[in-house]
């Protein structure tokens, strides 16, 4: 692969190899991971080192033609049929986010394209850079559109990391808040630490702060003490899945805050690709909701945070239902309800 450049490089692709900067170590340690096999991407998605739904779409499509390259084949239907099977491990790594089966779909019909193993191989090369170096224009288009909705001298609240981390670099709901500071909009963040991967105090503070743009962390719990109080503009998160109806699973505590926010009058927006939608869904209640291990809750960096034998639950997202969205921000525009039209509008699917 051909070194590919971007404003924050949470991943690159690079002489048959997959150089990963590890999220579990951020931002106390900046460490690459070089990976050069199918297995090691997906335990990286398993193990959030790489996360994000746009990041994770470009690592999977990463790890599609890594496995390309190691397949010894007989012929074009024994490569496809080994290939297959690496794509089946990939898309199991992580459920919720969508474009974990967009990316690796994708790389599926290049391959299938293709009557000869070597052609199928360079393609799959060329696919992946190809999806890297789309997902930052896509990103800085959702930031140009998003833009719009952010008040001047306001705040905006975000949860989670929806930032050059999560994605191939830019951002989408941070995207957005670059974006405006960009525009020359003066605009003040409110991050959510978020529990229990400490995804907002770790990392969205820390990309907001290399860039100099005024961030105050929070706890969770402060979100709606902050909404109430405090002359919030909007707030603006990131999505792993859409559905039809314009329901979002995001990060787990998005639904208490998107509530919040609605309570106090605060516009909620979500800002994602169209790779993120899953039109094939009604309704967000058919979105698989990932369950990780219950130590991440009871532990922290290897050290208890709870009693002995305690109990834990750690459903990944939520899912919060479209009636509480503002507005979904697109590279193609901005959606609003009834999104069940507005969105096959800008994926292009609708009349």
């Amino acid at each position: 692969f051909a070194k590919h450049e971007t404003c924050m490089k949470p991943l690159e692709g690079t002489s048959g190899k997959l150089r990963l900067l590890d999220q579990t170590l951020l931002p106390r340690k900046k460490v690459w991971l070089d990976i050069d096999n199918h297995h090691g991407v997906a335990r990286a998605i398993k193990e959030m080192r790489v996360r994000g739904a746009p990041a994770i779409g470009v690592a999977a499509a990463y790890g599609v033609a890594l496995a390309a390259e190691g397949i010894q084949s007989e012929g074009m239907g024994d490569f496809m049929a080994r290939l297959s099977i690496a794509c089946d491990v990939i898309s199991a790594s992580r459920p919720t986010a969508v474009n974990l089966k967009w990316a690796v779909d994708r790389m599926r019909r290049v391959a299938g394209g293709h009557s000869e193993v070597d052609s199928a191989k360079e393609a799959l090369i060329a696919e992946a850079m190809a999806i890297h170096e789309e997902d930052e224009a896509i990103n800085r288009r959702i930031g140009a559109h998003g833009a719009e909705l952010i008040r001047d001298d306001s705040a905006v609240m975000t949860h989670c990391n929806a930032g050059a981390l999560a994605t191939a670099g830019y951002g989408t709901a941070l995207g957005v808040i670059r974006s405006a500071v960009e525009s020359g909009i003066s605009v003040r963040v409110l991050a959510t630490e978020t529990r229990p991967f400490l995804q907002g105090a770790r990392l969205t503070a820390w990309e907001l702060s290399q860039d100099g743009i005024d961030v105050t962390l929070i706890t969770d719990s402060m979100a709606g003490h902050f909404l109430k109080t405090e002359d919030i503009g909007c707030v603006v998160v990131g999505a792993d899945r859409i559905a039809g109806n314009g329901d979002v699973a995001n990060k787990i505590g998005t639904y208490t805050i998107a509530v919040l926010a609605k309570e106090n009058s605060v516009p909620f927006y979500v800002a994602a690709p169209i790779s993120t939608l899953d039109l094939s869904l009604d309704s967000g209640d058919e979105i698989p909701i990932e369950e990780r291990d219950p130590k991440e809750v009871l532990e922290y960096a290897g050290v208890g945070v709870a009693p002995e034998g305690v109990k834990a639950a750690h459903p990944a997202f939520d899912v919060t239902p479209s009636r509480y969205v503002s507005a979904i921000i697109t590279e193609n525009g901005i959606a609003r309800a009834p999104y069940g039209e507005s969105l096959k509008l800008l994926s292009g699917t609708g009349a």
